[in-house]
């Protein structure tokens, strides 16, 4: 179930889209700002899973778990992660054709592979590129 985007070729977009995302991690926040502000039709619900009394509600994992990748939670109750998730977050807010080549085939598991060295490095990435953490709490748990 994690990790599947089944839906990457086609068009169609569940009407809701649930992301759960850190939101200790400034690169995290800065995105989801950005999905806000396209997001006109209001296809996406937002979830903050960094307080430390979040609990995810199923078929989610835990909340350490969510922590490490970004989840989305489709409206037929399938869990994406990882860059699938930013395929069907584009597509819901009317920009999927700049994630598109992160679908194509050939293409996919490279950035499948990038975000997840992305994943781990995303605070010190955010340091490095002018995004410090504004909780002092933001490190990779």
């Amino acid at each position: 179930m994690h990790g599947n985007d089944p839906q990457a070729d086609s068009p169609a977009v569940p009407s809701t889209l649930t992301l759960f995302y850190d939101g200790d991690c400034p690169i995290c926040r800065a995105e989801v700002r950005w999905l806000k502000r396209h997001d006109r039709h209001r296809r996406l619900h937002y979830v903050d899973v960094a307080p430390v009394d979040f609990h995810a509600p199923a078929p989610l994992p835990a909340r350490a778990r969510l922590l490490e990748r970004i989840h989305l939670l489709d409206a037929g109750g399938q869990v994406h992660v990882g860059m699938a998730v930013f395929r069907l977050a584009y597509r819901a807010v009317g920009l999927g054709w700049l994630v598109a080549p992160t679908g194509w085939p050939l293409l996919r598991p490279l950035f499948d592979r990038l975000y997840g060295c992305f994943a781990r490095h995303r605070i010190g990435l955010g340091r490095r590129f002018g995004r410090p953490c504004d909780s002092g709490s933001c490190r990779l748990r």
